[in-house]
């Protein structure tokens, strides 16, 4: 594969060797859109999905004149997310304007935070596939309002290069963000890559678990920013940096740092060098194009917003939003494991699979985790992956899963027809005491009915009765299956091999 750095074009390096001979330094910055009912500076409706231009206000348009007002639910959710991140808060911060111009952006600049952040100085420590942790030190949390959205028409790449017109919808601008920065990240070495997905994960997970976000990321609601350099050592100097602009998806996230670490490689070893550019991610072919070059903050021209006081958070308050915060992911997740008696690697793919919570759940519904874990991880696991779906958007609930568990531990179905019963539910026949009932599928426990299908059996394979007499219980299997044959698998296998051994010695 080949890859363009401004004027030239070089061969990219292969991975294992470019981390062989540079140390890549990375930092993140990933944007959370808050899950507030209005937006940032304005009672408009904070809302996803509607027709363009509908929720919107003279504040989110930059209508001359329009004096904003700062939403208290942010303020309180973005605190949140710098105790969660182990951040000191500030006793007071400001907002600034952020000057570029840009269709979506309507006042002509951005009102963010920039040398007084909300939160600053913290850390979060990431878990990593094989159970070790690394810490990734966080410079600054702060607060912000969103842009508007660009979509660009007649062009084959839906980006503006080869559009005929582009549309805005000023829907999303004034969204209330919270924008979290990591100091750079050194010392990861090969294992950048995996280090930047789990980080995005990990604060995705937190968002979620703090309850200020959807933390959708195929909604757009966390995206991020991942800025990549190399070095020649880990004591040389900073190299020139990239920014690849809204990746969307962990595995994207990955995806990003690898394919960049290649490409700057072999622009090094061309002899060229990095320009300090955004780029943009392309899902379909897994490479990064030039966007513009990266502006540094001077070229914003921050200044103080004359339109807002500054937020200065009681103390007490914020000690009362301490107290309150949830269990954070990780404590949770080695809670869990140590209750439900997982070993490491089954919990890895519960983690992996993204189905903590719905394994919880399904215990909380009267499922054993051992049994959750086999229907989540198992059936469901091969029918998400079939559709090419999470297991959370399957058109089953945890409920309904410890409703066919619950069947199953009374007897009613064996495993056999549980899947069966599994089956019916995910093809919309209600739920699984409705399924078990319409198709008939509950385990024949009478007695008399096993003992006919018994002795037909016996009939017509009269030399096996004799067999067992003598000792020999290998046969039993046989008319087992005959049984089970008979009765469309309903059969309880124990039970019929039970009354095999008593129907053969009365004989």
């Amino acid at each position: 594969m080949t890859t363009t750095n401004s004027t030239h074009e070089v061969d990219l390096v292969d991975y294992d060797e470019a981390v062989a001979r540079y140390d890549p330094v990375f930092g993140i910055e990933v944007h959370v859109e808050l899950g507030t009912r209005t937006k940032m500076f304005c009672p408009s409706v904070a809302v996803f999905g509607e027709e363009p231009n509908t929720a919107v206000s003279p504040v989110s348009l930059g209508l001359p004149g329009a004096l904003p007002v700062v939403n208290g639910t942010a303020v309180e959710y973005a605190i949140r997310i710098g105790l969660a991140l182990n951040c000191s808060i500030a006793e007071t911060c400001r907002f600034a304007r952020k000057n570029y111009f840009y269709p979506d952006v309507p006042k002509n600049f951005q009102t963010s935070q920039s040398d007084e952040p909300i939160a600053f100085d913290g850390w979060l420590d990431v878990e990593l596939d094989d159970g070790s942790v690394f810490r990734v030190d966080i410079e600054r949390a702060h607060m912000e309002e969103d842009a508007g959205k660009n979509t660009h028409v007649g062009g084959s790449t839906g980006r503006i290069q080869g559009a005929e017109y582009s549309l805005i919808d000023y829907n999303r601008a004034g969204i209330p963000l919270v924008e979290v920065v990591t100091r750079p990240i050194a010392g990861a070495g090969a294992r950048a890559p995996e280090v930047a997905r789990a980080y995005v994960q990990t604060l995705r997970d937190i968002f979620r678990a703090l309850d200020v976000s959807e933390a959708r990321m195929e909604r757009g609601n966390v995206r991020a920013d991942v800025n990549l350099s190399l070095r020649a050592t880990p004591d040389s100097p900073l190299g020139t940096r990239t920014e690849t602009k809204n990746v969307n998806s962990f595995r994207s996230v990955e995806r990003a740092v690898r394919y960049e670490v290649c490409r700057q490689a072999a622009v090094l070893d061309a002899g060229g060098s990095v320009t300090q550019e955004t780029r943009h991610w392309h899902e379909d072919t897994g490479i990064t194009t030039a966007g513009r070059i990266k502006s540094d903050s001077d070229d914003y021209r921050y200044f103080p917003e004359p339109d807002l006081a500054p937020v200065s958070p009681d103390r007490a308050w914020v000690e009362q939003i301490r107290a309150a915060l949830p269990e954070m992911p990780a404590a949770r997740r080695r809670r869990l494991q140590g209750d439900w008696g997982f070993a490491d690697a089954e919990m890895r793919d519960v983690i992996n699979a993204s189905a903590i919570d719905i394994i919880a759940s399904t215990v909380a519904a009267g499922a054993s985790p051992a049994a959750a874990r086999k229907w989540w991880m198992g059936e469901l696991a091969r029918t998400a992956k079939l559709l090419d779906v999470e297991l959370a958007d399957l058109p089953i609930t945890p409920a309904q899963v410890g409703e066919l568990q619950s069947l199953v531990d009374a007897g009613r179905i064996n495993d056999k027809l549980a899947r069966q019963v599994l089956e019916g539910v995910l093809a919309g026949e209600v739920g699984p005491e409705q399924v078990l009932v319409a198709r008939g599928l509950e385990v024949v426990s009478d007695d008399g009915a096993l003992l006919a299908a018994i002795d037909a059996a016996l009939v017509a394979q009269p030399d096996i009765a004799a067999k067992i007499r003598a000792g020999n219980l290998g046969p039993v299997g046989a008319i087992i299956g005959a049984v089970m044959k008979t009765t469309r698998g309903q059969a309880d296998a124990g039970r019929v091999r039970e009354l095999v051994l008593e129907r053969v010695a009365l004989v």
